[in-house]
Order: structure tokens, then C-alpha cells, then sequence
């Protein structure tokens, strides 16, 4: 993580004294957070009802890409990181962060795993303690949604009698550049108090805190910044399918368009968008402006339409490249590369490769997945994960690349497959690839 030495027990933040920290959910928001909050010298609760996660960080394993055993190790060893999955350990704390998932469903926001996580906290409120959300929602939730919860739960009231507000989680997993550390962490409270003590708490794990104008403008910022990846995206994604047709290298034009050093910012194609952000955290916007305003988000619309029907795109050209080699689909054995939603990264979360993978089944594809990162994951279509190796790749009729690992042997995918599809533009020119 970067650093040995601890400081003591015990923060004074603004007027508040901290001495016990819990954090919601030990995901990939959550356990960054605890970590970083141990190494900074928080006492950490590190609460989540997945026995099994509780259970591997126990014995001092990780199960995320950011966080290696040994940081876990060190964190236990510090005496200051307690997982667990017992609520009556939450008893007495100072600050309370939720990093609990938000997921989509029939479009709409999935709200029971912040409303759980509420209820649990609210059940240990004391005068004087601060409750952050971090978890990615609509406008509005720490507000009108969180704070009644809490309220209701505690019998104590928001700001009178306790802290509440929201910092938008910004993890990039796999990012060792922009870590948790050194990532501009945005801050809110629902009022001044709050805001001073949430700042100050934050102002511990990283280098740099940005305070939001309030609660919901930090929810629609978190919102703003996926929703501008999307959208700018699926132009590209847009774009490159039409300079296809027109026999337009996209990528050259990209890096042409590049060249401009103000007022233009690349955005690359590929099989599509994954992770819990792009596919999910646009739809929480357009959602709250047809709920509240009656207005449809013409833009995350048609982002998510060309977004979402990228994997399909991608099976159109698996199947025009082996016609080209009259070769059907249906049976034709098809080896995919990476089915992580981002390189270097164990996350399949909405990954695009799922919408692959099932496309080419419906078809009667012979599927084949590499994916060295990945240790669990299931497409819902039979298929068979392989090490990577000449016979795999001289077998297949097309391999794919989807996810552009940095320890995969490209040269030797290149030697030894007959013809390729890069959805990415990782791999170099060669007479059996193709880009998409």
C-alpha cells in the first residue's frame, strides 16, 4: 500500500473525535477504503455479510486485483482491521462509510443493498457520528433516502444529532496510477457540520478532497463523469462501425484527430462497455429525469442502445470474417481472449464478452475462453476455459480478443491462429488480423 508506519488510535476531525471507522461492504469499493483508513491509523471495522469474504480476510487473503495478501496481512497485523461480519460489532463507531453495490433492475435502480446497509447502521447511531454513502445512486438519495432510514432506525434526526453526506466513489481497478490515494476524492454533507467532519475524515486517506456544492450535486457529479465516458463512447463506437463500411481506418483517425492539442479528446472502440459504471450509472440519471421531470435522457439513450449492441456487432464480424473463409459459425470452434470487462483486472462484472460469447452459442460456435485474471465466471452458455498454448490457437477457426491482458504471448497468438478479430487494436498488422 505504500506505507509502514501507523499513527495512533484516535483523529481529531473538526469537533469530532474518531476512533472507530466502519465500512459498509468489503467489495471493490470497500476494502480499498479500509485498507487506506488502516494504513492512515483509523481503528476499522470491516463489516459485510458475506461470510466467505469475511472468512479470506481473516486468514489474510484478498480477493480483489488492488488489494494483494499482504496488504491484508499488514492491516490485521496493525490490530486496527477487524472483519466481520457481526453487526454488533458496528457498536459505538464514529463514522460509518457504505460502499455497498447498486445495481439496475428492469432499469431501474436497486436500492435494497443501501437500504439494508442503512438499516443496519441506523440500529447503531449515536449522537455525534458521521455516515457517508459512497455508493453510486441517483441525485438525491442521501437526502430523501438514507437519511429517513437512519432516522427512523436511530430515533435521533440528520444534522441535529448526527453527520450525514456522500463521496462518490472514483476506484479504477487495476489503475496504478490513479490509486485510491491519489484520486481527488469530491465530499458533501448535508450541511456545513457534516461536510467539515466528512472532509476532514477524507482529507486522512488521500491527496487531495474537493467539496460539492451539496449532497446532490456530488451524486449527479459521480453520475456526470460515466455519463460522459458513455456517451463519448458510443459515438466512437458509432463512428467506427460506419468507417468500416466506408473502408475508414477509425483508429488512424483517431490519433489524426489527436493531434489537436485543445478542444478534442480521444475515445477508443471496442466490444462494448463493462464494469458497474458505464452500463449502469447513466441509467440512474435518465431514470430520475423520467421519474421526477417526465423528460427522457435522449443522449444516455442512444448511448446505451449503441453500447449495448456492441457485443452483437462483434459477433456479426466473427461470423463475416469465417464466411470469408467459408466457414459457418455452427461449429466452427472460437477461442476468446479476455473476458474481464478491463485489461489487467479479475473484474467480469457486465462484461462485454458475455454478450459475445452467448451471440456466438446461439449460433453453434464450439467456444473456448482465456482468461488467466478471471478465476470464476459463467456466461450461461457451455464453454471451455483453456490454458493458451499452439494447439489451442492452430485449432480454432477465429480467435477473438476482447480484453487485452498484459500477459498473454501476442506473438505467439499471432503466429498460430489462422484468423483474428482485435476488438481492441491491441495486437500488431498482420495478414490474419483484423480489426473491429
Amino acid at each position: 500500500m505504500g506505507h509502514t508506519t501507523y499513527a495512533p488510535v484516535g483523529f481529531q476531525l473538526g469537533r469530532v473525535r474518531v476512533q472507530k471507522t466502519i465500512i459498509i461492504g468489503q467489495g471493490y469499493v470497500g476494502l480499498p477504503v479500509a485498507m487506506r483508513a488502516v494504513e492512515a491509523g483509523f481503528d476499522v471495522v470491516g463489516f459485510d455479510l458475506d461470510k466467505a469474504k469475511i472468512a479470506d480476510l481473516e486468514n489474510g487473503r484478498s480477493y480483489i486485483d488492488d488489494i494483494t495478501d499482504a496488504d491484508v496481512v499488514a492491516a490485521l497485523g496493525t490490530g486496527r482491521f477487524r472483519p466481520t461480519s457481526d453487526a454488533e460489532s458496528l457498536d459505538g463507531f464514529d463514522i460509518a462509510v457504505i460502499t455497498v453495490p447498486t445495481p439496475l433492475r428492469d432499469g431501474a435502480p436497486d436500492m435494497s443493498y443501501i437500504r439494508s446497509a442503512a438499516e443496519i447502521i441506523g440500529e447503531h447511531i449515536t449522537p455525534g457520528c458521521t455516515v457517508v454513502l459512497e455508493s453510486t445512486t441517483y441525485p438525491g438519495t442521501t437526502e430523501t433516502f438514507v437519511g429517513p432510514i437512519l432516522e427512523d432506525r436511530s430515533g435521533l434526526a440528520v444534522g441535529a444529532d448526527f453527520h450525514l453526506g456522500f463521496s462518490p466513489e472514483r476506484i479504477d481497478p487495476g489503475n496504478t496510477t490513479w490509486t485510491f490515494e491519489k484520486t481527488p476524492k469530491i465530499v458533501s454533507g448535508v450541511d456545513a457540520a457534516s461536510l467539515e467532519v466528512i472532509q476532514a475524515f477524507y482529507d486522512q486517506l488521500v491527496d487531495r478532497t474537493v467539496s460539492a456544492g451539496g449532497t446532490r450535486e456530488a451524486e449527479m457529479a459521480k453520475l456526470l463523469e460515466n455519463t460522459f465516458r458513455h456517451v463519448n463512447i458510443a459515438l466512437v463506437n458509432e463512428l467506427a462501425i460506419n468507417a468500416k463500411a466506408l473502408g475508414i481506418d477509425i483508429w488512424n483517425v483517431i490519433e489524426t484527430a489527436s493531434s489537436k492539442p485543445f478542444g478534442f479528446m480521444p475515445f477508443y472502440p471496442g466490444p462494448g462497455v463493462g464494469g458497474h459504471c458505464l452500463p449502469i450509472d447513466p441509467t440512474y440519471l435518465s431514470w430520475q429525469f423520467e421519474r421526477e421531470l417526465g423528460t427522457v435522457s435522449r443522449f444516455v439513450k442512444i448511448a446505451n442502445d449503441i453500447n449495448d449492441n456492441m457485443p452483437g456487432h462483434v459477433v456479426d464480424r466473427v461470423q463475416a470474417g469465417l464466411n470469408q473463409r467459408r466457414k459457418p459459425v455452427n461449429g466452427s470452434k472460437v477461442l476468446v481472449l479476455g473476458v474481464a470487462y478491463k485489461p489487467n483486472s479479475n473484474d467480469a462484472r457486465e462484461t462485454p464478452a458475455t454478450g459475445v460469447l452467448r451471440g456466438l452459442a446461439a449460433l453453434g460456435a464450439d467456444l473456448a475462453v482465456h482468461d488467466a485474471w478471471v478465476t470464476e465466471y459463467d456466461a450461461g452458455v457451455e464453454l471451455r476455459h483453456v490454458a493458451l498454448d499452439e494447439s489451442e490457437l492452430a485449432a480454432a477457426d477465429a480467435v477473438v480478443l476482447i480484453t487485452n491482458h498484459r500477459d498473454v504471448d501476442y506473438e505467439l497468438v499471432v503466429r498460430h491462429a489462422s484468423y483474428l478479430l482485435d476488438t481492441r487494436h491491441h495486437l500488431s498488422p498482420a495478414e490474419n488480423v483484423e480489426y473491429l
